[in-house]
């Protein structure tokens, strides 16, 4: 079974956390990791964690929700929630999933958090299904970004290691890096970039995929620590 997506509820109104929550309780493909009564606070807690769905209301002092939308450089997905109907037509400019107009009845937000979770299963299909188009010798070979464990530099060429077999890229480890997904894979080292997921040890000098022993460069080390906090 699929982990439950992290949700998060900003309102500055206990009521409507305590309507969100009650919600969200009763989706076992949701789990209610955090709680926030304004903006400031729920901007503080993303800076240092990663949230699948945001409840967000539009109305908050100091820092209203389509304003803490523009402050976050990397929002998450993000369903509105408000008891004024005239910002429904704004908050779509913020690429939000849904806008949920109080009181929320349990009808709708199912429908909400559906069209949520079917979004995030399209995405997570295409990811899986990318590949990258490498030249090994004359030859074009499709290699998919899952299969991918890390990358060394070799010279002028980069070697990929996949399960099984190791592909010697005519390309240097930046432009390998380029076209890699940020969110999966992190430069450790001049020489190295890896997949995260596939990390199976790692302290601040070194890191094991597969097996293999992986330096890590000082100056990657703090960006490290904090990619793989999250």
């Amino acid at each position: 079974m699929l982990s439950p997506k992290k949700c998060m509820i900003v309102d500055d109104e206990p009521a409507a956390h305590y309507v969100l929550a009650n919600y969200i309780r009763q989706n076992p493909q949701l789990e209610l990791v955090q709680q926030c009564y304004n903006g400031i606070e729920a901007l503080n807690y993303l800076r240092e964690n990663d949230i699948d769905l945001m409840f967000l209301d539009i109305d908050m002092p100091e820092i209203s929700g389509l304003e803490l939308l523009q402050t976050l450089k990397n929002p998450p997905k993000t369903i509105l929630t408000t008891a004024y109907s005239e910002f429904a037509l704004e908050s779509y400019d913020y690429g939000v999933i849904d806008y949920l107009l109080k009181p929320i009845y349990f009808p709708r937000f199912l429908k909400a958090t559906e069209r949520f979770l079917s979004a995030f299963a399209v995405e997570k299909s295409i990811a899986s299904n990318l590949f990258i188009p490498i030249k090994i010798d004359s030859s074009i070979v499709d290699i998919y970004v899952r299969d991918i464990l890390f990358a060394q530099s070799y010279g002028n060429y980069v070697k990929i290691f996949t399960p099984g077999k190791t592909w010697l890229a005519t390309m240097t480890t930046a432009q390998l890096e380029q076209n890699l997904p940020s969110e999966h894979f992190l430069r450790v080292h001049k020489s190295y970039i890896v997949a995260l997921d596939k990390i199976e040890n790692s302290d601040r000098e070194m890191i094991t995929i597969n097996g293999e022993k992986i330096p890590v460069g000082i100056t990657y080390r703090r960006e490290m620590a904090e990619r793989l906090k999250s």
